[in-house]
């Protein structure tokens, strides 16, 4: 199971709010560049980097999302915003392997279809679940899908990843709900991410059991709860103790 780093611009800083909420930030990094830096000198094979204004309809944050991609030198999915074609192909341009979409996706499928037949396997779909329905426009409105509609609806699509938040959870640090990532488990074919409430090792290993294939950290790395020389080349790794 990969584990990446996630990274969230609000106003030029790296954050991690509590339950999407920007008012309410857990973690405040001034600059993400530096942070990400750190990250890549750790090894971490992965960035999950969003542009929360852009997912709020504040505004893009262009220049700092292609300087922070050519500031990491390995794999980054991109996301926050992304509801058009024109944006989409600006992230995958700038050097992001994936490109992540979730308000078009849910509401526009149509155009889902399109997108991703024309970009095979450079589509990750953010399903945002707010209790049993998923939510759109930066996790501020909540659509009547629930999550085993919506992950029917991508079956047959050539897609990179599902990423599936729980929203509640986020920036939490309240331990993963395992149940809700299993449900998705048995009903996507597609690699899927988890994100949303880990707290620890532990977490790691019921995500692990799970069959989820990526996990997104951000809370519990930039506050030390796992720490990125506990995790070798971005893989889940059990304390020498224990193995």
């Amino acid at each position: 199971m990969i584990v990446a780093a996630a990274l969230d611009l609000l106003g030029g800083a790296a954050v991690q709010l509590v339950g999407g909420d920007p008012g309410r930030r857990r973690v405040h990094l001034p600059d993400p560049r530096s942070v990400t830096r750190v990250l890549a000198g750790a090894g971490c094979p992965r960035l999950h980097l969003v542009d929360l204004d852009a997912a709020l309809g504040r505004g893009r944050q262009r220049g700092l999302v292609a300087d922070v991609i050519a500031t990491f030198p390995r794999r980054t999915q991109v996301g926050g915003g992304l509801r058009d074609v024109a944006s989409l192909q600006e992230v995958l341009v700038a050097g992001a392997d994936r490109a992540v979409v979730g308000t078009r996706a849910v509401c526009d499928p149509e155009w889902l279809e399109r997108t991703a037949s024309r970009n095979p396997g450079r589509l990750v779909v953010a399903l945002d679940v707010i209790g049993e329905r998923v939510a759109t426009h930066g996790w501020q409105r909540s659509s009547r899908l629930s999550l085993a509609a919506a992950l029917a609806r991508l079956e047959a699509l050539p897609l990179a990843a599902v990423l599936v938040t729980d929203v509640g959870r986020e920036g939490r640090l309240a331990g993963v709900d395992a149940r809700l990532f299993q449900r998705a488990r048995e009903r996507t074919r597609h690699l899927l991410c988890a994100a949303g409430g880990v707290a620890s090792f532990e977490d790691l290993e019921l995500l692990e059991r799970t069959g989820v294939d990526e996990v997104i950290v951000g809370s519990a790395l930039y506050e030390g709860h796992i720490r990125l020389t506990d995790l070798h080349a971005g893989y889940w790794l059990r304390p020498k103790e224990e193995a």
